[in-house]
């Protein structure tokens, strides 16, 4: 997933040899899989809610090559596309952190409610969603699409700042950054 090589390039370095029959059922099969990939009712509208209050948004994802054009198709617009295969690195690696940071022209490690800019990043693995970004110096929370958590009591304090309410409760947006990954699913 840190690289953008194609079907038989990736096949190549794996030394697979594929027959031509079986590079057009595997090309197939993964642009089937392409075409399911849809985003979640609510992402567009909360990406929609957070720009219009200034909030710049980004996507850090760990994508094999092909998925980052449809990534890119269905988010058109946002702030910042940190995405393994073309940035060369992996979450957690603090890299790949670094790397949507300065897309989004800010750094980790404010306080929420500072008027500096910030950083939060929610995503659906806790280990390179929460956990990484946490150890990078931004605000990572894990969002369990099953319904099988909530926020930890030590970050409901702050629970306020990752909702989309239609005032701002950050205060001023000027240098605020988000980086959402849970926003699209298979069908």
């Amino acid at each position: 997933m840190a690289h953008s090589r194609g079907l038989e390039e990736t096949a190549s370095v794996f030394g697979i040899k594929l027959e031509p029959i079986q590079l057009i059922e595997l090309q197939s099969t993964l642009d089937r899989e392409l075409e399911s990939i849809k985003c979640f009712d609510d992402a567009l509208p909360a990406i929609e809610r957070l720009q219009e209050h200034g909030i710049k948004v980004g996507v850090c994802s760990n994508l094999a090559g092909p998925y980052c054009s449809r990534v890119r198709c269905l988010l058109p617009g946002l702030d910042a596309y940190a995405l393994s295969a073309e940035t060369g690195v992996l979450k957690p690696d603090p890299e790949m952190y670094g790397s949507v940071c300065a897309m989004l022209d800010t750094y980790p490690g404010q306080v929420l409610g500072s008027e500096t800019a910030q950083v939060l990043m929610i995503g659906d693995f806790k280990r390179c969603d929460e956990l990484g970004p946490r150890s990078f110096g931004i605000v990572g929370h894990h969002l369990d699409r099953n319904g099988g958590g909530g926020l930890p009591e030590s970050d409901r304090v702050h629970q306020r700042h990752y909702s989309c309410q239609p005032v701002n409760p950050i205060g001023s947006t000027q240098g605020h950054a988000g980086i959402v990954k849970v926003l699209w699913h298979q069908t």
